[in-house]
């Protein structure tokens, strides 16, 4: 059993202590209440004894914040018995409602309406009858009934905005919750679908050309069966790693876990375009300005984008090549994939979760990105990406232009 699920016994014990004092304080209040109206001289100020009443209520704090009704009804209760137990009647007596005013807040903010339409009554009820029954002179009567007629309202006032708050903020709350949630399975599902989507289009075609050519060209065949494991593998690979990723749980990984590997960048593109020249479509790579490092997120973010780019191409172009330009500029990052076959047919330029994770990546990047078709045939996906300030650069830092893949 994990530690931090069970209390340990100074915290137990804690908790029974407070328990006990609660309790305590519970059963003096009702004498320490009662006492400056029983034990006051008649000649001294009334609103002393009044006032040490009324905090006589510090006693109830731990059972106001646990069970605010029962505190509620003990405060009527005793606030009723101070002007009979007083041995010198007037209004001063009735201070010790402004305590009661403040609880019946508390239960109006905190509990639920049916609980805070009755404490409301009994409370209303109370003052009532007790303002009637100990108030001598109409003048009293009606001074008195109308502070404390506004003394209920103002405390009631202030727990229905209390309560309206509570309510906002558990909204707002349970709202961005819900938003993070819905980034988060947002973000899981643009990864997966990158990493699947290339890989499941060029088995296809691997496997397609394997089963035409497997009784007359076996050399071929083989060699389709085993692009079909190298990718299967790299994307069991990159699963592996995904999953691996959700499922932990702190900062650092157990002993003996797998390691994590890298996420891919633009240091991959080889790879990439390699493997899809194996699928038929030959890839012309790119590169200019001068190279650095790039932050994993601008990285993983560009090499996302062209892997779907030429996935796209390999199941929708019909074309036998594509151009993949890579440029580094002084302050952003630029990613351009044309290729000249018949594009995607029976799809826009904005349909399809390939294109909407592309741009729900830029987007996050503060990008640019922009994917249709070529006035002269074709198709084109280009985006821009912000760079942050350079920090390193490559040993090589020339332009290095029309590298081909292979």
């Amino acid at each position: 059993m994990d530690a931090t699920s069970t209390p340990s016994p100074l915290q137990r014990m804690s908790g029974r202590s407070r328990s006990v004092l609660t309790w305590i304080g519970a059963g003096l209040y009702p004498f320490m209440a009662l006492l400056p109206a029983v034990s006051a001289d008649p000649r001294a100020p009334g609103v002393l004894p009044a006032c040490g009443s009324a905090l006589a209520t510090v006693l109830l704090v731990g059972v106001i914040r646990r069970r605010p009704l029962a505190a509620l009804v003990m405060m009527l209760l005793v606030t009723a018995l101070l002007p009979p137990a007083a041995k010198f009647h007037g209004p001063q007596w009735f201070v010790p409602f402004a305590a009661v005013d403040s609880t019946l807040g508390y239960v109006v903010a905190t509990r639920t309406l049916r609980a805070s339409v009755v404490a409301v009554s009994l409370t209303f009820l109370t003052q009532c009858l007790t303002i009637l029954g100990f108030t001598s002179g109409p003048g009293n009567l009606v001074v008195i009934g109308t502070i404390a007629l506004l003394a209920l309202v103002t405390a009631c006032v202030v727990g229905l905005l209390g309560r309206e708050r509570r309510r906002h903020a558990t909204e707002l709350r349970s709202h961005e919750v819900a938003e993070a949630i819905t980034a988060e399975r947002l973000r899981i599902a643009r990864e997966l679908h990158d990493q699947v989507a290339h890989s499941i289009g060029i088995i296809a075609i691997q496997a397609g050309v394997g089963s035409r050519v497997i009784e007359t060209q076996p050399l071929e065949a083989r060699a389709a069966l085993s692009a079909i494991e190298a990718t299967s593998r790299e994307t069991l690979s990159g699963l592996r790693r995904t999953l691996v990723a959700l499922r932990r749980s702190g900062p650092s990984a157990e002993p003996g876990a797998a390691p994590y590997g890298p996420a891919p960048d633009l240091g991959d593109l080889e790879r990439l375009a390699a493997t899809t020249a194996d699928a038929g479509v030959e890839v012309d790579l790119r590169r200019s300005g001068r190279q650095r490092q790039l932050p994993p997120d601008i990285g993983l973010s560009a090499y996302r984008i062209v892997q779907e780019s030429l996935t796209n191409v390999v199941r929708h172009s019909g074309a036998g090549g594509c151009r993949v330009t890579v440029g580094f500029g002084e302050d952003e990052l630029s990613v351009e994939i044309v290729d000249e076959g018949r594009g995607m047919r029976g799809a826009g330029p904005g349909v399809g979760f390939g294109i909407t994770g592309m741009r729900e990546r830029v987007a996050l990047l503060h990008g640019e990105f922009s994917a249709g078709p070529r006035p002269e045939g074709g198709f084109r996906v280009a985006a821009r990406l912000p760079l942050p300030e350079p920090t390193s650069t490559t040993p090589d830092d020339a332009s290095v232009a029309g590298a081909d893949a292979r």
